[in-house]
């Protein structure tokens, strides 16, 4: 790499004060009067993609590709996902909820959610395919270039794509000598980034080369509760050995390593107006700096006198709270007014551990053929957790539900033969210290015992609410590709590929002293009920399991295809390619989602608990004993494209093209009958049209790129949370835009470039229940939320308008449980209550004879339904993460200072316009438009062997928010929200040899 050479540019341009998207690095410009005068144009030495997986000119490839050199990434400051999506048209990227992120290219993004989801965008590292992986969270480093291929991708990369690729190529060994580099970075928030390579031939035919770097800092986000978060720990190593042991062989050998174990945050942050009836958690009006009413959450609710007291009116004395009153929340400590500070009582953790085995065979057979076999192995796995609720709850000193818990534990009564008092177990788990000495929270463990079985996260003054992601990904692939160089009009690329791919121990936890405290007491509850039985060897009491978890026990996919394209010259200056491709994917999901779904240590029936319990295994008497979903699905396609580009003067070409992207169906994960989620969803189907155009004018001084693209998008796949989980459902969409690149360079040393996009989506026929209001937005429904699994309904009058008969249904109903009526909901112009949802339903379908009397019905059913919701229509709505504009310019001047040194100043903007973050389209879901903007300033030195840079990004400080994520009913619906990095400056120095 050359550290004082200017970036060159490449026929796709990046940002206007980021130097364009697709630019290779510019020579230097010598100042010698003596030398002739060079020719000044917009691209010297264009940089060589493998887009069409063969080498190719980027002004030469008849695709909407971006394409930036390793010199290039450097110098525009990209380093990580981030900051290479402010470089390209039409491109969005966010992290998101569950340890993922989502790149999202001209509309279509990673809107499925799940281990059974593929990602809309394919990423490739030297054209092997990664189904799952961690580059989204690295820094780039000892790179050769990166590609990014704007539109589906259905004959020649991976596994399909259907909004693009994006292919890592990493630096090779160089057998022509020796090489080596190394720079360090100090900057704010105690900054330290190293990066190091060394290249060295052993012999002719052999070449190695070693690469790594660091990084350190300290957090983003400050928490009040004490120290900072979000903090990196972070190094990457890379190793690769080359051998050409003759002629038309190449084979690299790469072995790659990365390791984080930090306290970066998932989140950055969580945003809520609070809702003050608890009903909803948070209103959906706004976000607002609050927080989640904490009565609305699972936990709470399970560990509430109400629950308590629906189960046996004796244990409504143990409640830790009542859902009219005051929660965990209300009064303590305010969620801070900023998007990076926070005060959390849980400190994230995040560990990550990832490695590559690759092989790649580059072998040419005789002057007309060549194979290329690329394959290898790839490991990761992801341990995260963060604080639940992003606050501290109050302390439960002194609180009442406790104080009866240790006074039933002291209680001097023999409570089974010989003395035994299951509230004693109970009391030692939950409070080891007496109600003043603090209370105890599970560790998560797929044993599913918790504190009960020793498992302690911690014991502190309130309650830990945290929640913990956790995966762990192998692959292995192959693929091979027969291309051809014949003399004739006609040439062939033909080839397949094989992957298999497995996770294990992936599960999502939610862990919180409630659930705890409410398998506590309805085990011990239980084993008094049990105590005629005479079973009494159990080891604990407590229901388990006592937090939760969406558990995948294995997943699996097995995937091949067959494809191939072929070239035909029909004249000079017109070319057209034809390709197909056969898709076949079989995927295997076994999982579960339990919380207190069955009882230990005793063997009770279905019949026992199912009233507020719900259905779980009769024999499940032991933990693991819930049983498995296993569900099986396979998918295949037919696929493919037709391009036809046109020459008509050397510097101007003309395409049009036809590709239609596939991505496969999947599984969702297990969810009770009554929310009627199918077992699984289809797959996605994009049939794209692209014309555009390259040109260079002026002598080349000026490069302009059109490009319009028409995409009929069936099956899309849409992710909502149902039952504390995500599902997945298909529909249709329309999406079309456009997208320009420019360079100009009007003399040697300087360069401007700007690249703009427009992009329209419309979301065809769907109607959904948005999960923040039930209601659908209708004044006459009743919205419910159930006091046994903390979920939300809708109890909707057989006559529309009838906002008088569903309250006074729900006032009647309630009233024999002891819970109240329903009053107004804050921002939904209805009214809500606290009931359960199934108990409502059979009511209404056969009433009983008080409910009979009072709606004066003598028989059938009463004029109410009771669903999960009211839909609403989403058909004509934006697509999430797709912003209609979007727009960069750059510029970059070169001063020589004589004697070869020279300075580059340059700067780089990017504005990308408001989009919305879920597909209900909600003034709620509204993400604001942004602009980022980076500067530098540069040193180079002599004969191109050190420099000295200045820098600062996002020189504004702008905290705009990337992404929106809704949580489920039972954790309130609070908003998690996702950001830009904040401004960081610094100084960095290298050198090479």
């Amino acid at each position: 790499m050359k550290l004082n050479a200017l970036p060159k540019l490449t026929a796709c341009t990046v940002s206007f004060l980021a130097l364009a998207a697709a630019t290779p690095a510019l020579a230097q410009v010598e100042n010698d009067p003596a030398a002739p005068p060079a020719r000044v144009t917009a691209d010297d030495e264009e940089i060589l993609v493998t887009a069409q997986r063969r080498a190719q000119l980027l002004q030469d490839v008849p695709i909407s590709v971006s394409a930036f050199s390793g010199e290039q990434l450097e110098r525009q400051q990209i380093e990580n996902a981030s900051d290479l999506q402010l470089s390209l048209p039409n491109v969005t990227f966010t992290k998101t909820n569950f340890t993922s992120s989502s790149f999202t290219i001209r509309g279509v993004g990673d809107l499925c959610v799940g281990f059974s989801c593929d990602t809309a965008t394919a990423i490739h590292v030297n054209d092997m395919p990664l189904t799952s992986t961690r580059l989204f969270e690295t820094e780039y480093f000892d790179l050769e270039r990166v590609e990014v291929l704007r539109g589906p991708q259905g004959t020649l990369y991976g596994r399909n794509a259907t909004s693009g690729v994006v292919n890592f190529i990493t630096a090779r060994p160089n057998l022509n000598g020796f090489e080596a580099s190394l720079s360090a970075e100090y900057g704010n928030y105690d900054a330290v980034r190293l990066n190091g390579m060394v290249n060295f031939p052993i012999g002719q035919s052999i070449g190695v080369r070693l690469a790594g770097y660091l990084v350190d800092r300290d957090g983003f986000t400050e928490n009040l509760a004490g120290g900072r978060v979000d903090d990196r720990e972070l190094y990457a190593l890379r190793g690769t050995i080359r051998l050409q042991p003759g002629a038309g062989t190449t084979l690299d050998l790469i072995g790659y390593y990365f390791r984080e174990d930090d306290n970066r945050s998932r989140i950055q942050k969580q945003l809520c107006n609070r809702d003050s009836t608890a009903i909803l958690g948070c209103a959906p009006d706004a976000l607002e700096f609050e927080t989640v009413n904490g009565n609305s959450t699972l936990a709470a609710i399970l560990s509430s006198r109400e629950f308590f007291a629906i189960n046996d009116p004796a244990l409504a004395a143990f409640g830790l709270t009542s859902l009219y009153g005051p929660d965990v929340f209300f009064g303590g400590i305010a969620n801070p007014a900023e998007l990076r500070t926070v005060s959390i009582d849980f400190t994230p953790t995040y560990f990550v551990e990832e490695y590559h085995l690759m092989g790649r065979l580059e072998q040419e057979l005789g002057e007309r053929f060549s194979l290329t076999v690329t394959g290898g192995y790839a490991y990761n796995e992801v341990d995260s957790r963060t604080d639940y609720n992003l606050t501290a709850g109050n302390s439960l000193a002194g609180n009442p539900g406790l104080l009866t818990l240790a006074a039933t534990a002291a209680a001097p009564g023999a409570f089974f033969p010989g003395g035994i008092n299951p509230y004693v177990q109970a009391a030692a788990a939950l409070i080891p210290n007496g109600p003043a000495g603090g209370v105890c929270t599970s560790e998560t463990t797929l044993d599913y015992t918790g504190i009960y079985g020793g498992f302690v996260n911690a014991c502190t003054a309130g309650s830990t609410d945290y929640d913990r992601s956790r995966s762990q990904s192998e692959q292995w692939s192959v693929e091979a590709h027969l291309d051809s160089n014949l003399d004739g009009p006609l040439n062939f690329l033909i080839g397949g590929i094989y992957l298999d791919q497995r996770f294990t121990d992936a599960n999502y936890y939610v862990a919180s002293f409630g659930l705890d405290y409410a398998a506590g007491i309805l085990g011990a509850a239980t084993a008094l009920g049990q105590r005629a039985g005479g079973n009494l060897a159990f080891p604990n009491v407590f229901l388990a399991p006592p937090f939760y978890n969406s558990e995948v026990a294995r997943f699996s996919l097995r995937s091949y295809g067959l494809f191939g394209e072929i070239y035909w010259d029909a004249s000079e200056r017109l070319r057209f390619t034809g390709g197909i491709r056969y898709s076949n994917d079989r995927k295997r999901q076994v999982a579960r989602v339990p919380v207190l779904s069955w009882p230990v240590p005793f063997g009770l029936t279905d019949a026992n608990l199912s009233p507020f319990l719900g259905s779980f295994d009769a024999d499940a008497s032991t933990p693991g004993n819930q049983p498995y979903d296993d569900t099986s699905a396979s998918f295949d396609e037919i696929t493919g494209r037709l391009v036809a580009e046109f020459r008509f003067a050397p510097d101007h070409m003309l395409y049009a093209s036809y590709s239609r992207g596939y991505k496969s169906g999947g599984i969702n994960p297990p969810v009770a009958p009554e929310f009627e989620v199918p077992r699984t969803f289809e797959p996605e189907i994009i049939n794209a049209f692209e014309i555009g155009s390259r040109n260079d004018f002026m002598d080349g001084r000026l490069r302009l790129n059109l490009s319009a693209f028409y995409y009929d998008y069936g099956g899309l796949q849409l992710s909502r949370i149902v039952a504390r989980t995500s599902v997945n459902d298909n529909t249709d969409a329309e999406v079309y835009g456009a997208e320009l690149e420019a360079v100009y360079r009007p003399v040697s040393e300087l360069i401007l470039n700007a690249s703009a996009s427009y992009l329209h989506t419309r979301i065809g026929d769907l109607q959904l229940v948005d999960p923040r209001d039930v209601s659908g937005g209708r004044s006459d429904v009743v919205i419910v939320k159930d006091v046994t699994n903390a979920s939300n309904c809708a109890v909707i009058p057989g006559t529309a308008g009838n906002a008088l008969g569903t309250n006074t249904f729900v006032a009647a109903f309630n009233s024999a449980l002891g819970l109240a009526g329903p009053v107004p909901v804050p921002g939904t112009g209805t009214t809500g209550a606290f009931s359960i949802c199934n108990a409502l339903a059979a009511a209404a379908a056969d009433p009983p004879a008080p409910l009979r009397a009072l709606f004066g019905v003598p028989a059938g059913p009463l004029p109410f339904t009771v669903e999960t919701g009211v839909p609403v229509d989403l058909s004509g709505n934006a697509l999430p993460q797709a912003p209609n504009w979007k727009f960069s310019t750059g510029v970059q001047y070169t001063f020589a200072l004589g004697g070869g040194w020279t300075l580059v100043p340059r700067a780089d903007f990017t504005y990308t316009g408001s989009y919305y973050a879920r597909s209900f389209n909600r003034p709620i879901d509204r993400v604001d438009g942004y602009e980022v903007i980076n500067a530098q300033l540069q040193l180079n030195g002599p004969e191109e062997r050190w420099f000295v840079r200045a820098f600062i990004q996002n020189l504004t400080g702008n905290d705009a928010i990337t992404g929106l994520y809704v949580t489920d009913q039972s954790s309130g619906l609070f908003t998690n929200a996702f950001t830009l990095e904040p401004r960081r400056y610094g100084l960095a120095a290298g050198v090479r040899f």
